[in-house]
């Protein structure tokens, strides 16, 4: 209509061009804001305050922020709808210090800010976790009389409830205007931020109770907090609300959420017949969020059934999709999967991020092809993150191969990168594998020693395997007295394998009471006590074992193996006799576990390695 008035010679005035500047923004077309203010400028225009103040806020919405400035700059009398557009343009564009600065010069000029302003400043203060620059702003807003304001007053939650402060988060929502859904949104993601969901869940019902319409954000928010198997139902119950109010179809994202709290629950097929309800207009976020959701949960196989589906609706896969795909490959060693998955990595050229880079040295590594994982790392050129150096380490240790992890890890210490936690497990495992047992209580040592890492759970269990494995299980037995926590079935599993490797009936039993006490449905407990009774020749204690497996009702499922050969993967279990080759297999397995006997297989390093790391 705009162009149609020109052609017409139609003269435009102040409200034309502000409206022909909101369309601008609208269409995210900068292009055709700029010939707007072109237009202005030649009709004489861009000197009306009406006019200017609408042609910053268009740069500043559509991240021209620098141009912003300099109009604004321009402005002889600016009043607050100025300020405030370029106050806004600022912390949206990543220029939160400079917002509130600006908020500051603004009051300075003698301009009195306005609950816009003022929750712009005090979002930006949030973002960047200013939070006593925050409380000031939260001082200007009492005396501006604005604290009642919904959009102020749910900045302040936001702010409040980032540095922990639950209470003066609660104090602020009391203040403000209870006709607003908003101050209460913000307060439930801060209880969910903070761990306090059954809090949240609580308000959730309140604002139901109060008849408020909850909006995509009430339930996204309530959804963020939902795990295990009673928030499964409250998850199942915000199903139903979205259905009601019809958010559903309206927001794409409200729906990957509930897709993930049902992948979280382990109900896969709520998940699937969700997913098909949701809308096939995803954005890259929502499927990325889908193929993660599935990979961290256990679904890897339909991990990457997502992620090729996906490829077929030509989404491109941004860093944070090509990190989550190559992990589901290598949770199910699907490494024909994950060569497929390198390539698209490779033609994106993400292969030298570093996120996608260490996923896929983790994969190859896991999938036991370490060669293909270093080759990954040594191309690497930008080696300055740990997590690259972390998941190589990992790799080498995992796969038996201590001294090239140990020489990797001193080659990091020397590119002068400090090691974190992950890189010490690493270093553990490697000891471990190899049984050092003098360097490894060293590196445990040096942990807290050298550089302030309080050694977690798992480090403590590599410790514990580290000393058990070498025969040192009273030394092992020590540590576990001495833990700075209470020792967790992981740490007696693996005080028990190494009672059991060393055939300690009486150590042995101890444990096993202590894990049978934690997770009386272990099944390995029973087992391994078993086991020890028996290579001790103690018929009747292995027998008692047996026997209270049976009584518990605990069931021990048979562990399972993959092999990819060619483009089938096959899957065993002990003594399985399923596959079609099961003759010709326990004929192999039987002359090479006679060659074994017959020391006739000579050990040797496929990798050679240590040459390339010197």
């Amino acid at each position: 209509m705009f162009q149609y008035m020109r052609r017409d010679d139609l003269e435009a005035d102040d409200f034309t061009f502000v409206s022909v500047l909101g369309a601008c923004i609208n269409l995210d077309s900068l292009d055709l804001g700029r010939q707007v203010r072109c237009i202005t400028i030649k009709n004489c225009m861009d000197a009306d305050l009406f006019v200017a103040n609408a042609t910053l806020h268009m740069y500043s919405k559509l991240g021209a922020i620098d141009v912003a400035k300099e109009l604004f700059s321009l402005i002889p009398y600016k009043d607050s709808v100025s300020w405030n557009a370029l106050i806004v343009g600022l912390a949206q564009n990543e220029g939160e210090e400079e917002a509130v600065y600006m908020l500051k010069r603004m009051k300075l000029c003698g301009i009195a800010p306005d609950e816009v302003s003022l929750a712009t400043a005090i979002n930006a203060c949030s973002n960047i976790r200013a939070t006593e620059t925050g409380k000031q702003i939260h001082c200007a807003s009492i005396k501006y009389n604005v604290c009642s304001n919904h959009a102020v007053g749910s900045s302040l939650i936001d702010l409040y409830s980032k540095r922990g402060d639950i209470e003066s988060s609660r104090k602020v929502l009391a203040q403000v205007d209870a006709s607003s859904i908003v101050p209460r949104n913000a307060f439930i993601t801060g209880l969910v931020q903070n761990n306090r969901e059954d809090e949240a869940i609580e308000l959730f019902h309140q604002v139901l109770k109060d008849g408020f319409r909850p909006s995509s954000f009430t339930f996204t928010s309530i959804l963020s907090g939902c795990t295990g198997l009673i928030n499964s139902i409250i998850g199942k119950q915000v199903h139903c609300y979205t259905l009601k109010f019809g958010l559903l179809n309206q927001d794409t994202s409200l729906g990957i959420s509930l897709v993930g709290i049902y992948l979280k629950c382990k109900l896969l097929e709520n998940a699937n017949r969700l997913l098909k309800e949701v809308s096939d207009h995803k954005n890259l976020v929502d499927w990325t969020a889908i193929i993660s959701g599935y990979a961290q949960n256990g679904y890897s196989d339909q991990s990457l059934v997502m992620f090729w589906r996906m490829r077929g609706y030509d989404v491109r896969s941004d860093e944070a999709t090509f990190a989550s795909v190559p992990k589901a490959c290598s949770e199910i060693a699907a490494l024909a999967d994950g060569k497929e998955i390198h390539g698209p990595i490779i033609k994106s050229g993400f292969v030298s991020y570093e996120t996608a880079a260490s996923a896929l040295i983790d994969m190859y590594a896991k999938c036991g092809d370490v060669v293909s994982s270093f080759e990954i790392f040594k191309e690497l050129k930008n080696k300055q993150d740990i997590m690259p150096w972390n998941s190589m380490i990992v790799g080498f240790a995992k796969n038996g191969y201590a001294n090239e992890a140990l020489l990797l890890f001193q080659k990091m210490q020397e590119s002068k990168l400090k090691p974190d936690e992950v890189t010490f497990l690493g270093v553990l495992i490697a000891c471990c594998h190899a049984g050092l047992i003098s360097e490894g209580r060293n590196f445990f040592d040096s942990m807290s020693q050298d550089y302030g890492l309080m050694p977690r759970v798992d480090h403590y269990a590599c410790l514990i395997d580290l000393l058990g494995r070498g025969g040192h299980l009273q030394e092992a037995q020590e540590v576990i007295d001495h833990l700075p926590f209470r020792a967790d079935g992981v740490i007696w599993a693996t005080y028990l394998a190494a009672c059991r490797i060393h055939k300690d009936e009486k150590r042995g039993k101890v444990a096993a009471e202590k894990l049978v006490e934690l997770e009386p449905q272990r099944s390995s407990t029973y087992v391994f006590l078993s086991s020890l009774h028996a290579a001790a020749g103690n018929w009747v204690e292995a027998k008692v074992a047996r026997e209270t497996m049976r009584e518990k009702g605990v069931t021990k499922f048979p562990g399972c193996s993959w092999i990819t050969v060619g483009n089938k993967t096959s899957l065993f279990v002990v003594q399985d006799t399923h596959h079609p080759d099961t003759l010709s297999i326990y004929e192999m397995l039987g002359d090479l576990t006679g060659m074994i006997k017959d020391d006739r297989i000579e050990e040797y390093d496929q990798l050679n390695l240590s040459g390339m790391l010197a």
